[in-house]
C-alpha cells in the first residue's frame, strides 16, 4: 500500500447532546467532520497511510480540527491556513418517527473560497498511489468545482487512481446556479472507483433506473466512462430511526457481487455512515482483496459506525476483525 490523499472541507459538527431538539437546552456537542476527513481518518486508524488537502482559517478552530485528524494518524501538512470562517453544521438526531435534520452553515468558509491556485498538486501528489474526493467540493460553489477538476486532472495526468464519492447534497446545490449533471460528470470521467447507486448513475446520464436497476445502471455508466472500472453502492431501508436495514453491492465490468442485508437495530448516530463505508471499500481494495472481500468490509464498518457518536469511523483492524468473526458477546 502506498500513500492515499483525500481532498475535501474539513467542518465542525455540533449537535445538541442526546436526542433534544437544537437548542434546547443552552448546550452543543462538537465534533471534527467532512466527508472526506472521515473517510481520512477511518483509513488512517485502520493503518493506511493518508494525506489531506484541504484549508481551514488560522485561529482555534482551525487548528483544533488540523490537531484531530493528527491525532488519528493523518498526515496533515497539507492542510493550508488561511480564510475567514470554519465551515459548521448542525445535525439534530431523530428519535422514533421523527427524522434526523442538518442544518448547513459553510457558505463562504475557507475552503469554499481557497483558489485553484492555492494547492501544488505536484507536491500534494508526491509519492501518492490514489486520490480521494467527494460531490460535495463542487456542490459548494463555481470555485470549488474548479477546484475539484483540477485536483483530478492532476491525479489523472500523473496515472494516479481516483475514487469518488457521489454525495449528492441538494441542499447545497440550490444555493447556487450550478450544473449537477455537468460537473459531476467531469469528475466521474476521470474515477476508476465510484461511490454512488442507481440514483446518482440517473443524475449522471439523465437516465432513470429503479433500484431493481442496479445492474443495468451499472452497465449504462461503465458504457458511458471508460475509465470506471469498480462501483460501489449500499441499499438502506429505514423502519424507523433506531432500525435499519442495510446491504452492499460491487458492480466491476465483468460481474457484481451483494452483501446479506444485515440488520441495525439501536442506532447511535447514522450520520458518517456512508463515508465509513467507502473507507472500508478503500481499505480491503488496497489491501488486495477482492470485491466480495471490500463489500463486507464497507458493510462492516459501516455497522459498526452506526454505534458511534460523531461522523467518523474510530475502529482499528482488531475491531472489524471481530465483527467479521460474528457474536456480540463481551469480549474480556
Amino acid at each position: 500500500m502506498g500513500t492515499l490523499l483525500a481532498f475535501g472541507e474539513i467542518m465542525l459538527r455540533l449537535s445538541p447532546p442526546g436526542r433534544e431538539l437544537l437548542l434546547q437546552t443552552p448546550k452543543l456537542d462538537v465534533w471534527v467532520a467532512g466527508a472526506e476527513a472521515n473517510v481520512a481518518t477511518a483509513l488512517a486508524r485502520l493503518g493506511h497511510d493518508v494525506r489531506f488537502a484541504s484549508q481551514v482559517p488560522d485561529n482555534d478552530l482551525g487548528r483544533s480540527a488540523i490537531a484531530t485528524l493528527r491525532g488519528h494518524g493523518v498526515d496533515t501538512r497539507g492542510i493550508a491556513l488561511g480564510g475567514a470562517r470554519m465551515g459548521l453544521y448542525f445535525v439534530t438526531s431523530g428519535a422514533g418517527m421523527r427524522a434526523t435534520e442538518v442544518i448547513y452553515d459553510r457558505a463562504h468558509s475557507a475552503f469554499a473560497e481557497a483558489p485553484a491556485s492555492a494547492w501544488d498538486w505536484d507536491a500534494l501528489l508526491d509519492g501518492v498511489d490514489g486520490l480521494h474526493l467527494s460531490g460535495i467540493t463542487p456542490a459548494l460553489g463555481a470555485v470549488a468545482a474548479q477546484r475539484a477538476i483540477a485536483a483530478v486532472e492532476a491525479a489523472a495526468a500523473r496515472d494516479i487512481p481516483i475514487s469518488f464519492d457521489g454525495n449528492y447534497r441538494a441542499k447545497l446545490w440550490e444555493r447556487w446556479d450550478g450544473d449537477p449533471r455537468g460537473l459531476l460528470t467531469q469528475l466521474v470521467a476521470r474515477a476508476s472507483l465510484f461511490f454512488g447507486n442507481h440514483r446518482d448513475i440517473a443524475l449522471l446520464l439523465g437516465t432513470p433506473f429503479e433500484a431493481g436497476d442496479a445492474r443495468a445502471a451499472a452497465e449504462a455508466a461503465f458504457a458511458a466512462f471508460p475509465t470506471l472500472q469498480t462501483i460501489a453502492s449500499t441499499a438502506r431501508t429505514v423502519e424507523n430511526v433506531d432500525l435499519h436495514y442495510l446491504s452492499a453491492r460491487i458492480d466491476t465490468r465483468e460481474t457484481w457481487v451483494e452483501t446479506p442485508q444485515v440488520t441495525l437495530a439501536g442506532i447511535v448516530d447514522r450520520i458518517g455512515g456512508g463515508d465509513a463505508f467507502a473507507a472500508g471499500v478503500l481499505h480491503a481494495l488496497r489491501r488486495g482483496q477482492r470485491i466480495a472481500a471490500a463489500a463486507e468490509a464497507g458493510v462492516a464498518l459501516t455497522a459498526l459506525k452506526h454505534s458511534l457518536p460523531g461522523d467518523a469511523a474510530l475502529f482499528r483492524q482488531a475491531d472489524l476483525d471481530a465483527y467479521l468473526a460474528g457474536g456480540l458477546d463481551v469480549r474480556r
